[in-house]
């Protein structure tokens, strides 16, 4: 441990004080989580010799403290601890602070341990007054600089430490309402235009604003000033604005911020200084340039402000060839150093060099996985980093359609923005919307682009949500119906769009507050990334990897992402051991997940192919059928279909496993409501409007979803389990002879006690022995269940006993577990978001400490009563990377998802391997 670190810490008994000064540091780069991100890094770039500013971090300890401690600080902080540390920077430099004739200037910034760019406050300039002022215009030769120095330093310091910071962005900063009003006075532009005498009105004109709104004066003391900026960078982690950034991107409350205080280097000195921002390579391809930005005769909140445009950092190859080789030359440093693409933010003093930050970049989903694989071609890290480089959902910005974004971009410019919802189901979409499938249906036979816009889906929607381009829904939250389907399907879904308007009967879409009227077949674009919805026709495209997928002819140089994306999931099957299978109902689907790299179907959801055409009419028939007769007869009309299906899905997987739920909603979603759809259904299977009205009545349940659906409903009528079975069967054995090993897995859905597993698991050995004795082909099968009901998981040992497989249905388990509603949570988990209740939503990403404990046990105890008990899950969790490592964790065999998200969720996986 340094000298200094020692003394330090000897006077306030803890260490909360990290220098960085003449080449060397208190700190590294590992101690992110005591210096935050900027500190860790502001010492690491001392250490390894780079041209940094001194100074010193205070450690998020000391914020911890002041809100533990109800805003007081350490003992001697700040008569101990920070003089020292200043004398330090004083020693360094040759300057003191506060000095009438040659002052040290501060910076002071917050720092925590995760990026949060503009979220929290930074003070710069800090330490002029009325004579230090005089004293930084005698030394530096240029009053103007001085004075423009002490403009930028009472604005920054008024508004974040003495509140006169606007509370929203309808109201007017006041220190900018008078900047204006002076430019305007004096008929110039820009703030560079202003001369000394001006600035120095300016700075009184100020003042007296600060002592109009505060009552009091201006402080003319630094060391007050250091102590209220000190204090202002510690209260800003609790403002609006971190706060809900933290919740958006679930960064904890407890970690806090460091507050880094480091000597003051100037850009505004002159055409000879400046500032910039630049990325060791770009941040939006990846491509291996220098990229960034720079104006000269600026300070460092010039360049983002917009008052000014700034310059390409190319340009500055041109205009200071020197400086510019400087930059290139620490860009190369950096990243060999830090293995990644950095953030960098430099000053340029009288043609002086300094680093003030360098952090790992922000990037694009495209570009962090260029980055990734061109550092490990170029041997900066190995395989096994880049793929911990990646974040899985980055992966989805390489698979959806995507907009052209200056189209959208003019839309949005000429007014076309109508509404924002939940971005459900990323990608682009656009077409002319439709309320029914029908109608959509009817849109695509005329060769349309469809959106199917509805208050909110359900089962019977299937076929248009199939024909779509994307879905609009008025109600319904992350994991409504439209959102699930839409995922599974790759559809571009925005859900929960509550400002929508829509009359089914005028056929007419308004939006609240606006004074637009749609019609039904009217353009409409739908950005699933962002949840936002266009008025209009927006141009879409595939991206490159779905284009190449699809087959469609691509050069290979046409196709670089392709090749990336390739080479990713070739690492990703090279280090993961979980398995990843598809959520697939349809041949086309399970093509698809074939393609993207699944290794079965986890989950078959039967009831989605008996919507559309003769089969609704066929299942409609078994429902309203007087006995068990009438329903074995129109199960014989469903029969051929059902097998039809099967033996698709198992010629599309080839030998791969495929999961088949028997059938699990209540029958009254197959059935219709409006009087005229239940006269022409009446009509169909020939019985009285009045008897199959009173009959769809009767069926009505108080709660459908604890009803007579599940293996409840294969119990009571189980000649609906032997149709399902019989199909099953027949299929895999004509598959077999097609020269296909397929093993069927049969789930038997909602069982709660092992005795409803031993019942079904009966009818359905019966109907395989029966089946396979009439093919005269044997295949093999399993028998298991799905896992949703909170008894179940509790008494899994006895459920063990009679299944070959487990299968976790997080959806229902998760709803039964809480209590809540997923389709109806969208009205208080927002705020249960706010209160820190839940850190996700639960429905997205399994509850870990709840529901995640009975997934735990059931793992547990079923592999207690059978070691090889396979185990998987199978609900829309299964595509969330942190559900995935717990899935991980706990010992699953596979893990099953819509197929689009195959890839996020193999990545995952090789992630959770590489821990």
């Amino acid at each position: 441990m340094p000298t200094s670190q020692l003394n330090i810490q000897a006077q306030s008994g803890k260490q909360y004080i990290y220098s960085f000064a003449g080449g060397s540091a208190d700190g590294d780069a590992s101690m992110k989580n005591l210096l935050g991100g900027k500190g860790a890094n502001l010492a690491e770039m001392a250490n390894i010799g780079l041209p940094v500013p001194p100074g010193f971090t205070i450690s998020t300890e000391v914020c911890t403290y002041l809100y533990d401690k109800g805003k007081s600080y350490p003992e001697g902080l700040f008569d101990k601890d920070i003089p020292e540390a200043l004398k330090k920077v004083e020693t360094e430099l040759g300057k003191r602070f506060g000095d009438p004739d040659d002052p040290l200037l501060l910076s002071v910034r917050s720092g925590a341990r995760a990026s949060m760019p503009g979220m929290m406050d930074t003070i710069l300039n800090l330490g002029l007054n009325e004579k230090t002022v005089e004293g930084l215009a005698e030394k530096s030769g240029n009053p103007r600089f001085a004075w423009d120095c002490y403009r930028r330093f009472i604005q920054m310091y008024g508004d974040v430490v003495l509140g006169l910071r606007p509370a929203d962005s309808k109201h007017i900063d006041p220190f900018e309402e008078i900047l204006e009003k002076w430019k305007n006075a004096l008929g110039v532009r820009l703030d560079t235009e202003l001369d000394a005498g001006d600035l120095r009105e300016i700075v009184n004109a100020y003042k007296a604003a600060i002592r109009e709104h505060t009552g009091k004066p201006f402080p003319e003391d630094p060391h007050e000033q250091l102590r209220g900026a000190i204090g202002a960078v510690f209260e800003s982690w609790n403002n609006e604005r971190a706060i809900v950034y933290r919740k958006l991107n679930h960064i904890p409350g407890y970690w806090g911020t460091a507050c880094n205080v480091q000597a003051m280097v100037f850009g505004n000195m002159g055409e000879a200084s400046g500032t910039g921002v630049a990325f060791t390579r770009d941040a939006a391809s990846g491509e291996n340039v220098f990229y960034g930005e720079y104006l000269m005769n600026a300070q460092g909140e010039d360049v983002v402000a917009g008052t000014r445009t700034p310059l390409k950092i190319a340009r500055l190859e041109k205009e200071n060839p020197d400086i510019y080789r400087q930059l290139d030359d620490i860009r190369t440093r950096l990243e060999q150093h830090y293995r990644d693409m950095m953030d960098i933010e430099f000053t340029i003093e009288n043609g002086k060099l300094f680093m003030l930050q360098c952090r790992v970049g922000k990037r694009t989903g495209l570009a962090a996985i260029r980055i990734a694989y061109d550092m490990c071609m170029e041997g900066l890290i190995d395989e096994k980093e880049a793929l911990r480089r990646i974040e899985p959902e980055q992966l989805n910005q390489l698979l959806r359609p995507v907009f052209d974004l200056g189209e959208k971009q003019a839309a949005i410019d000429r007014g076309r923005l109508l509404a924002t919802g939940l971005n459900a189901g990323p990608g682009a979409a656009t077409g002319n919307f439709y309320f029914t499938a029908a109608a959509a249906e009817d849109a695509r036979n005329r060769g349309e682009q469809v959106i199917l816009v509805r208050i909110e889906t359900s089962p019977e929607d299937i076929k248009g949500m199939s024909l779509a381009e994307g879905i609009l829904t008025e109600r319904g939250g992350m994991t409504s119906h439209a959102a699930l389907v839409a995922r599974q399907m790759g559809k571009v879904c925005v859900a929960g769009c509550g400002s929508l308007q829509i009359d089914y009967k005028k056929g007419e879409l308004r939006i609240e507050g606006k004074d637009i009227v749609l019609k039904e077949g009217d353009a409409l674009s739908l950005d699933g990334a962002t949840g936002e919805v266009i008025a209009g026709e927006i141009r879409t495209r595939n991206s490159e990897v779905i284009a190449v997928l699809a087959d469609e002819t691509l050069a290979p140089e046409d196709a670089p992402v392709w090749k990336i994306f390739d080479q990713f999931m070739r690492w990703s099957d090279k280090y993961r051991t979980l398995q990843v299978r598809a959520n697939a109902d349809q041949p086309d689907q399970a093509e698809l997940a074939v393609r993207l790299g699944g290794e079965g179907i986890g989950l078959c959801r039967t009831e989605h192919m008996f919507f559309g055409g003769d089969r609704i009419d066929a299942m409609r028939e078994m429902i309203l059928a007087d006995d068990a007769t009438g329903r074995r007869l129109a199960l014989e009309k469903l029969l051929p279909y059902q097998r039809e299906d099967f033996y698709g899905l198992f010629r599309a997987m080839g030998s791969r496993p495929v999961t088949i739920r028997l059938l699990d909603p209540p029958l009254h979603e197959f059935l219709p409501q409006e009087n005229s759809e239940i006269e022409e259904l009446a009509g169909k299977i020939g019985k009285p409007f009045g008897e199959v009205k009173k009959r769809i009545e009767n069926l009505h349940e108080f709660n459908p979803m604890l009803g007579l659906r599940g293996c409840r409903l294969g119990i009571i009528h189980p000649e609906i389990p032997a149709m399902q079975v019989r199909a099953i069967i027949e299929a895999a054995c004509c598959i077999k002879k097609d020269g296909h090993d397929i093993v069927p897995e049969i789930m038997v859905p909602l069982v709660s006690t092992v005795r409803e597993l031993e019942i079904t698991s009966e009818i359905i050995h019966k109907i395989a022995r029966r089946v396979m004795a009439e093919q005269e082909t044997g295949v093999q099968y399993l028998v298991g269940t799905m896992i949703e009901v909170p008894r179940a998981a509790i008494t899994s040992d006895e459920i063990a006993k009679a299944a070959d497989f487990f299968s976790y249905g997080t959806n229902d388990l998760t709803q039964m577990g809480l209590g809540m509603s997923r389709d109806d949570s969208g009205q208080f988990l927002p705020a249960y978001h706010n209160y820190d209740i839940f850190d996700r939503n639960p429905f997205e990403s399994i509850d870990i400490d709840g529901i995640g404990r009975l997934l735990k046990l059931s793992a547990k105890e079923g592999r207690e009563v059978k070691k090889n008990l396979k185990l998987g899950i199978c609900g829309e969790h299964g595509g969330d990377p942190a559900s995935i490592e717990f899935c991980y964790k706990i010992g699953l065999n596979y893990v099953s998802c819509s197929p689009f998200r195959i890839p996020v969720a193999k990545l995952a996986a090789a992630r959770c391997a590489l821990m």
